[in-house]
């Protein structure tokens, strides 16, 4: 997967959600039909119409071949932590930002770069089919917009997310792989951390990524990738 690149409208200025974990699901349930109607009137012109993702990313083979160690703030130890099979991805949760939205598969183009999902659903996440499931050993990478010309989509408030959130993807075969946030980043697309993003990891660990930054009008595109780096820590039936 490329340096991922779905596409969004700066963000207005309201204040963050309240960071106490007890409530910031309420918050948000009750700012979201206001903040919902604001920013589709803010979201026309915005550039994320179903362009690529980002630039081109190292493939799978390549990444684990190249022998560089996973960073070290996003690992969970010498020791591998839990993982689970292969299991195709079917919805991702995050409760404390509201998302609960199904999945595609994404797939590179000719020119190494990553197609993001349908522009036209908004609540739609896609998952890089080319490398690992979300549960299993490695690092498995999704994308999602951040919004489109109608409005807000399934990945706008990702840069809200804080270390210790829990983030639940369904899959296939019944289980629920529970991931738990390690970090949260933003990288400018011109000096993108391919490696940090993209590397190979000994345990199941998971990016979601999303744009962020400034909103160039001129180029119609955002200058930053926002990423959020997590590992796995638990499963269970769905």
């Amino acid at each position: 997967m490329s340096r991922q690149q779905p596409q969004r409208e700066p963000r207005p200025a309201d204040a963050p959600p309240v960071r106490d974990r007890g409530t910031r699901v309420m918050h948000w349930a009750i700012g979201a039909t206001l903040l919902g109607a604001f920013l589709v009137f803010r979201s026309f012109g915005s550039s994320d119409t179903g362009s690529a993702i980002g630039a081109p990313m190292p493939a799978p083979a390549a990444s684990a071949a190249s022998g560089s160690s996973p960073d070290p703030t996003v690992t969970m130890g010498a020791t591998p932590g839990p993982s689970l099979p292969r299991s195709v991805p079917t919805k991702i949760s995050i409760p404390t930002i509201g998302v609960n939205a199904p999945f595609t598969p994404l797939s590179m183009d000719a020119t190494g770069v990553l197609q993001p999902p349908p522009a036209a659903d908004r609540n739609l996440a896609g998952w890089y089919q080319g490398g690992v499931t979300p549960g299993e050993r490695g690092n498995a990478i999704v994308a999602g917009h951040v919004d489109t010309t109608t409005g807000p989509a399934v990945f706008y408030l990702l840069s809200y997310l804080r270390k210790g959130d829990p983030v639940d993807i369904t899959r296939t075969d019944g289980s629920v792989a529970d991931f738990t946030v390690d970090e949260v980043d933003t990288f400018s697309k011109d000096d993108f951390p391919d490696q940090r993003v993209y590397g190979d990891t000994s345990d199941a660990q998971l990016r979601l990524i999303t744009c962020g930054g400034v909103f160039d009008h001129k180029t119609r595109d955002y200058e930053s990738n926002v990423v959020v780096f997590a590992h796995l820590t638990s499963s269970r039936n769905s």
